[in-house]
């Protein structure tokens, strides 16, 4: 039976929704309470058995590599000042994870950067993490999809159902339910109007993937952004292989708009020891019409 143990970090898109933010630091590195967007889903693969992380970045995003690694400076300063806590938590960041780095000239879309972490991947399955998508769930969303995949042995993709209003946004499926939360997909389209929609189940940033993707996201055309979309591809692959959807148990939060950061960043902060009960009474506090 294949094992998932790798897992690739798209991260060298503009981040364009968080200008001017973003124009000097990677949208990934944006903090979130206190923690980068992107070590959230680090994180969610750390707990799921997963450490081989390989990271897609591109121009401006050396801030990501310089957060994975080891920063001797501050550990000798927090060391000097006896601040054992901040230690630990500086060192687990560079000691939690195996990473590499693939460099991704322009941004061509999510295809197109699973496409050049092919040679690190070689000729077995993995994982891929969208960053913008942060997953609150008891067990990792990345464990469900695994477990999903160690039965079927073929792709899985978390699935959530959303309004129909929202469908121009997402990779939208056909599928038909085999078993409770488990979809067979039988189509996929990305970001239909409404009116073409085959249902309003969506495909969010959670993939367990398999190695034959990589021959057919290579002959896949680029869209009129001049993309290389990720749901094309497995579009394709559906032609030579089954692939599941998996609607997960989970609070999922787009924390790659405006609105969907804050939300996470409240509540994120409530579940919070050191924070919620203080910031739950000033939440309370506000006069809110």
């Amino acid at each position: 039976m294949d094992v998932v143990r790798k897992a690739i970090f798209p991260a060298a898109g503009l981040g364009t929704r968080f200008l001017p933010a973003t124009k000097a630091q990677p949208k990934e590195m944006l903090p979130l309470v206190d923690k980068p967007l992107i070590q959230y889903g680090i994180e969610e693969a750390l707990a799921a058995g997963i450490d081989n992380i390989i990271i897609v970045t591109g121009r401006g995003k050396n801030a990501i590599e310089d957060h994975f690694d080891v920063s001797f400076e501050l550990e000798k300063i927090l060391e000097q000042r006896g601040d054992t806590e901040l230690l630990r938590v500086v060192r687990n960041i560079s000691d939690m994870i195996n990473v590499s780095y693939v460099r991704q000239k322009e941004a061509l879309g999510i295809g197109h950067a699973i496409l050049i972490a092919r040679e690190i991947i070689g000729h077995e399955p993995f994982a891929c993490f969208l960053g913008d998508d942060v997953i609150d769930s008891e067990i990792p969303c990345i464990k469900q999809l695994l477990d999903v995949f160690a039965e079927k042995q073929d792709p899985v993709v978390a699935i959530e159902q959303i309004s129909p209003d929202a469908v121009s946004s997402y990779g939208i499926i056909a599928a038909k339910e085999i078993a409770p939360g488990v979809y067979e997909i039988q189509d996929m389209i990305e970001k239909p109007r409404k009116e073409e929609a085959p249902s309003n189940l969506a495909i969010i940033g959670r993939y367990v993937l398999t190695p034959d993707l990589f021959d057919v996201l290579g002959d896949v055309k680029q869209d009129a952004k001049g993309e290389i979309q990720l749901t094309n591809g497995l579009r394709s692959l559906l032609k030579k292989r089954r692939i599941f959807g998996y609607k997960f148990k989970g609070k999922r939060y787009d924390a790659g708009n405006k609105l969907g950061f804050l939300q996470a960043t409240v509540e994120f902060a409530l579940k919070r020891k050191d924070l919620g009960e203080a910031f739950r009474k000033y939440l309370l506090s506000l006069n809110l019409q």
